[in-house]
């Protein structure tokens, strides 16, 4: 396997740790939960990641991918995960040729479904569930787990409380006492 193939395998391992930790203890009401006329749902944003996925496999294989709306939201889950299992064992695969460039795989589709699993997080800040910074360099992410089993966060910000606002990029500034001691610990 190639290192640009071992690279592609760690991006989908660090897409499925992001999506799953978007999706992670989120209140039951956020699967549909729209933000505004004609922005995706939660549900809607995981089935078009879903999507992205196969339509990558397609440069391997060939046809179309179109997946049909499953009836619950884990079930979406599981086959997003299935795809990103089943990519990853194509990108293993030095017999399977792409009708494109693996630069091309990375800025399309895969870039594509990691900016979904952004807007996932953006989503549960909107519905009033937000997710929990943390330290990504730190996470245990292995391109051998693409399930929806992702391990909890390494190194979680522990200043973070779900009713603060972000805070600015950059070493701790401007922040009350108690909560710079708070994001020091």
């Amino acid at each position: 396997m190639t290192e640009s193939r071992r690279l592609l395998q760690h991006v989908l391992a660090a897409l499925a740790y992001r999506t799953q930790k978007a999706l992670r203890d989120a209140p039951p009401e956020f699967v549909e939960f729209r933000a505004g006329p004609n922005v995706r749902t939660p549900y809607e944003l995981l089935w078009h990641m879903t999507s992205l996925i196969g339509y990558a496999r397609t440069f391997f294989h060939g046809g179309e991918f179109a997946p049909p709306r499953l009836p619950s939201m884990a079930q979406e889950a599981e086959r997003f995960h299935g795809e990103l299992q089943a990519l990853r064992d194509d990108f293993a695969n030095d017999s399977l040729r792409a009708a494109i460039t693996d630069e091309q795989l990375l800025h399309g589709p895969l870039a594509d479904a990691m900016t979904h699993a952004g807007q996932l997080a953006l989503l549960r800040r909107l519905a009033g569930a937000p997710v929990a910074s943390e330290n990504f360099i730190q996470a245990d992410i292995s391109a051998s787990n693409v399930s929806t089993r992702q391990p909890a966060p390494a190194a979680p910000d522990k200043w973070w409380r779900p009713d603060q606002a972000p805070q600015p990029p950059g070493p701790v500034r401007d922040v009350p006492p108690e909560v710079k001691i708070a994001r020091l610990r």
